[in-house]
């Protein structure tokens, strides 16, 4: 993964955090990779569109995380993204 890549990811989970989905959103959908498809799978849990997020995480490769809060998955997302990537 692209440095700028993480960079823009750690940015969408920023402005999920401030509440700015839309955002979030658009920066997911520019990062076709698993990391930017799990972002994308915990933006469309948030938004209540359960079949759209079970999409983005068979995509992302992780359809059992479907059963997680979002609040835990961007915390894990945000790690691996600093650390682990």
């Amino acid at each position: 993964m692209l440095e700028s890549d993480r960079k823009m990811l750690l940015k969408a989970i920023q402005l999920l955090e401030m509440g700015d989905w839309e955002a979030a959103h658009k920066i997911a959908q520019q990062h076709p990779d698993a990391y930017g498809n799990w972002l994308h799978a915990i933006l469309h849990k948030i938004e209540g569109d359960r079949s759209n997020a079970a999409y983005w995480y068979n995509r992302a490769g992780a359809p059992e995380r479907i059963a997680q809060r979002p609040e835990e998955e961007l915390k894990e997302l945000r790690e691996e993204l600093e650390h682990g990537y």
